[in-house]
């Protein structure tokens, strides 16, 4: 499990980091002296209020108080967590985050919200891997998309799979145990019916994989 980010290597990131490019890349910034104005991205307006200082390396809204640096703006523009963000922004930068081991001398349990959604997030990506495996093995399901004009290079691109008509395919794949079945319908990829009986929530479609914006599986799509 990753530990903690050395306070050193986020100070060293920052300084690294160039706000107006961060933000720029995401919202549309204009020169306004010597800092950089656009409408703010946290809530609606027609005069741009939201400013952003490269000598600071600091943005604030004069309209709603929303105020930070970039690893602040990525949380919140981006939806990440703080771990998340970090790493986004030392991806940008080319660096590679450190990690230092968690002390656990008094007893603490560590934090695992983050890592319990890495293991989500890798999870959904075995999923998509699983039903793209099945595709070739469908017929009917390679014709269909044939029909519609998508080349295998496209349907490889977008990762588009295949589930079978069976009740259990990823039932029996990938929830062996009830801490993984329960992990399956948090992501809703299972479901109960009156009696009890636990079933996959697709069944025989063709399945397209759902991305955020860093390119993660969170959902699935199906159709046939």
């Amino acid at each position: 499990m990753k530990g903690s980010i050395p306070r050193q290597f986020i100070d060293d990131l920052l300084t690294k980091s160039n706000i107006v490019d961060v933000i720029n890349a995401r919202v549309k910034l204009k020169k306004a002296g010597r800092d950089y104005q656009a409408c703010c991205p946290f809530h609606h307006e027609k005069t741009p209020s939201f400013t952003v200082s490269e000598k600071k390396q600091f943005y604030y809204c004069f309209g709603c108080g929303a105020k930070g640096n970039a690893i602040s703006f990525l949380m919140d523009y981006d939806k990440l967590e703080f771990v998340e963000a970090v790493e986004e922004l030392a991806a940008s930068a080319g660096l590679e985050v450190p990690y230092e081991k968690r002390s656990n001398q008094f007893g603490n349990k560590p934090d695992v919200s983050y890592q319990t959604k890495r293991n989500l997030y890798d999870l959904m990506q075995e999923i998509a891997s699983f039903y793209q495996a099945q595709l070739p093995l469908n017929i009917p399901a390679q014709s269909y998309l044939q029909q519609r004009g998508l080349s295998p290079e496209i349907i490889a691109r977008f990762q588009l799979g295949y589930v079978p008509n069976v009740m259990d395919t990823v039932l029996r794949q990938f929830g062996k145990n009830r801490e993984e079945q329960k992990k399956l319908f948090d992501l809703g990829m299972l479901s109960r019916n009156d009696r009890g009986n636990v079933y996959d929530k697709f069944r025989n479609r063709i399945m397209f994989p759902i991305r955020d914006k860093r390119g993660r599986t969170v959902a699935f799509g199906g159709v046939f």
